[in-house]
């Protein structure tokens, strides 16, 4: 019964961040369906408990572009 209601009422999905100070070093870890709105958090691909108190390996960050998903077209006058 359970399987058929998780069908019908999907789940938003979860994503992974982490919290770096300035130093790049990751002072905490959590899992989310919209990022944090504190300054500090980026996404990662994975959650790694022994990161904690560490630099952050580079190639587990995910970037995000800043631009829209669909251009903008002009519209002629």
């Amino acid at each position: 019964m359970l399987r058929l209601w998780n069908l019908l009422i999907p789940r938003p999905k979860m994503r992974r961040y982490a919290l770096l100070d300035s130093l790049g070093v990751c002072r905490a870890l959590r899992e989310a369906s919209q990022p944090p709105a504190q300054f500090g958090w980026v996404e990662v691909r994975s959650i790694r408990p022994h990161w904690l108190g560490r630099a952050l390996p580079t190639d587990e960050i995910i970037v995000r572009s800043a631009r829209p998903r669909h251009p903008l077209t002009a519209l002629s006058a």
